[in-house]
């Protein structure tokens, strides 16, 4: 896969190393701006959501972990110290984005390599609509994904539907920006067809949209098995 950057890297980062980058990058912002990029307070998932994702991955002693959007890289810091901290011998961090080099001048990526995780990470530059198909045909499976792409409906709804596919039954997808219709909608078909379930008590704490009071980020617990429902039992969702 072309568009794979391989790691380069030993994996021997420890997680408070991780840690340490992750708060430099909270407190002070990213080494640099790149010239029309999103402002990182913007785009970055805050810190107190970061530390949420890391316990919760971290709980789920999840090895495998499938990321959509690097940007900056907070989420990506964390969930790479949530992976270290789990002990596993071999723990894989794919993180998809597109626009990693083109808007962000690989920031993110470059601060995943200083804080060593560039022999966990691995970094795809093309578009996860794409790049999930082909996951999925090779029989890729993780215990996990966090979500944070395009916050089309179109693509949610498609890098949810392969997702359901990669990540492995009973696994947790974790969606930001959740309050944005179109990234709630997209979830809602697979809450209400495919039996997804929102985690009680998951991300309690984090950030919430101070007009609807709905979350920023939920996490979700896939079906085990998966269900196959009939065509004709469709069940509106929006």
């Amino acid at each position: 896969m072309s568009s794979m950057v391989q790691p380069d890297g030993a994996a021997g980062g420890l997680p408070e190393r991780v840690a340490a980058v992750r708060r430099e990058l909270a407190e002070h912002g990213p080494p640099r701006s790149p010239d029309g990029a999103p402002d990182h307070a913007t785009v970055s998932l805050p810190e107190r959501d970061c530390d949420q994702v890391r316990d919760l991955l971290a709980d789920e002693q999840a090895c495998t972990v499938v990321e959509i959007g690097l940007a900056y890289g907070g989420s990506a810091l964390a969930i790479g110290e949530a992976l270290l901290g789990a002990g596993t011998r071999a723990p894989r961090h794919v993180v998809i984005d597109p626009f990693q080099y083109t808007v962000y001048d690989g920031v993110g990526w470059e601060l995943l390599r200083s804080a060593g995780l560039d022999g966990v990470a691995e970094l795809v530059t093309e578009p996860s609509q794409r790049f999930l198909a082909r996951l999925a045909d090779v029989g890729f499976a993780a215990d996990a994904a966090f979500v944070d792409g395009s916050h089309h409906f179109h693509n949610v709804f498609v890098d949810l539907h392969f997702l359901g596919g990669i990540v492995r039954p009973g696994g947790v997808v974790l969606l930001d920006d959740v309050w944005w219709p179109s990234v709630g909608a997209a979830a809602a078909y697979f809450e209400t067809n495919l039996g997804w379930r929102p985690m009680p008590g998951a991300l309690d704490g984090g950030t919430t949209d101070p007009a609807s009071g709905r979350p920023r980020t939920r996490a979700y617990r896939l079906p085990a098995p998966p269900p196959t429902p009939d065509f004709k039992e469709f069940r509106p969702f929006c």
